[in-house]
């Protein structure tokens, strides 16, 4: 081939697209359920926000940005994570106002320059929920809720959140210190990286996948251990939340988060039947970031959830999937090229209540009907020489085979009916 699609990319093709659009429409249901509002910030920033907000010493803005200068000098960068734009457009347009809790929800487009692998792309899409305004930890175990149930809404049952907490501004300095210290006295036994981790950012060596700095850490002090008593009875308050909505959890004493803003709690939810890539979304509380980017002190909550990532279990699983392989819509099969303006009148019609396909190519009706069950529609209506004459048309249902020819003008009202009776057959084999 000519031209091939970038490394670390993906093509959203017609025969996965329909369980991309469910997935949305899952994630907008859950998240209106909620009380969350959608929002869209754009896909590139200011670099000095990422660098500001995410944390210069992190490996997304110092080795994963897709950086560039515009025609006027400044810097830019695609966004690699959704909470920093979300919060700078936040401050701009002067949301925080109100009072209360400020729900927002955002499903698109980030960029890391990453290794790619399984589910790990450097074009990836997350949805996400932000919520800003309220410090206590019943707004933490509603995220944890609301992401949850956005997974099981999806199909997915088994699953299990683990909790941890990187302290504040309080308990965490000293922490910091005194695991520097400790991991001075490991040098000979950490990866290059974490030797430059424990300088730059001494927490993110609890993130590294070699084993001998799994082995050298066994014994290395953990935050969990060195809470102040408010970050404490925050973190137990929450897992008492948890429990009174019988939503799994465990604590993990190893747990980082990629990101420099967090505070307090940090999360993910895993599904534990995927092995040893369980991860499907986190987050956790960022109670100083709006205030660290020029907003008045807000704290806030958030996560997101790898979108590619979970299209891939749940195909795996099929349990959405199977929802939507029989779809409401209508698909029209002209027999003869007069049947267009025919057609076009029967689609505009329809189209104002169901999905209305038309096909123009002038095949043959079994080849039509053949394109109909590959699309997984229910029904098909077929206009040849004799529906033209008499302004009628022949509605097919494709899963039970039953057909009935009848005016144009009382074919939605037949379709509707179907709809509403039980459930047909299994298909039957195209043909008239």
């Amino acid at each position: 081939m000519k031209y091939q699609r970038p490394r670390g990319t993906n093509d959203l093709t017609p025969d996965r697209s329909p369980l991309w659009r469910r997935l949305r429409h899952v994630y907008e249901e859950v998240v209106t359920q909620f009380g969350y509002a959608e929002v869209d910030p754009p896909i590139f920033e200011a670099t000095e926000l990422f660098a500001r907000a995410v944390g210069e010493d992190t490996d997304v803005v110092s080795k994963e940005m897709y950086s560039f200068t515009d025609r006027k000098g400044r810097s830019l960068s695609l966004r690699p994570e959704g909470t920093a734009g979300v919060v700078r457009m936040v401050i701009e347009n002067g949301l925080l106002g109100g009072g209360g809790i400020l729900r927002l929800a955002y499903w698109g487009p980030m960029f890391r320059y990453d290794r790619p692998q399984a589910g790990r792309y450097r074009q990836f899409h997350q949805f996400g929920v932000e919520a800003l305004g309220e410090g206590g930890p019943a707004l933490d175990a509603e995220l944890i809720e609301l992401l949850v149930a956005t997974l099981r809404a999806a199909g997915l049952g088994e699953l299990r959140v683990d909790l941890g907490s990187v302290g504040d501004r309080c308990c965490r300095p000293a922490y910091v210190e005194r695991l520097r210290e400790a991991l001075t006295g490991m040098d000979d036994r950490l990866c290059p990286t974490c030797r430059e981790r424990r300088v730059t950012n001494p927490l993110r060596v609890f993130d590294c996948k070699e084993t001998g700095c799994h082995e050298a850490l066994k014994h290395a002090p953990r935050m969990l251990d060195h809470l102040c008593d408010d970050c404490r009875a925050h973190l137990e308050r929450v897992e008492a939340l948890l429990a009174d909505q019988a939503i799994p959890f465990r604590r993990d004493r190893d747990m980082v988060r990629g990101l420099d803003y967090y505070t307090r709690t940090v999360f993910e939810v895993h599904d534990p039947g995927l092995g040893a890539q369980s991860a499907l979304g986190g987050g956790g509380r960022y109670d100083h970031l709006v205030e660290d980017c020029g907003g008045p002190p807000t704290p806030a909550v958030g996560f997101s959830a790898g979108i590619e990532r979970l299209l891939g279990v749940v195909e795996q699983e099929g349990a959405l999937a199977a929802s939507e392989r029989r779809s409401y819509g209508a698909y029209l099969s002209l027999m003869t090229p007069a049947a267009e303006p025919h057609a076009a009148r029967i689609a505009a019609r329809l189209r104002r209540a169901i999905p209305v396909e038309v096909d123009f190519t002038g095949r043959s009706l079994k080849a039509q009907l053949k394109t109909a069950n590959q699309r997984g529609v229910r029904f098909a209506i077929i206009l040849g020489p004799d529906e033209i004459d008499a302004r009628s048309a022949t509605l097919k249902d494709l899963d039970s085979g039953v057909q009935k020819t009848l005016p144009e003008s009382d074919l939605l009202e037949l379709i509707q009916a179907w709809l509403a009776s039980e459930p047909p057959a299994p298909r039957a084999a195209p043909g008239r």
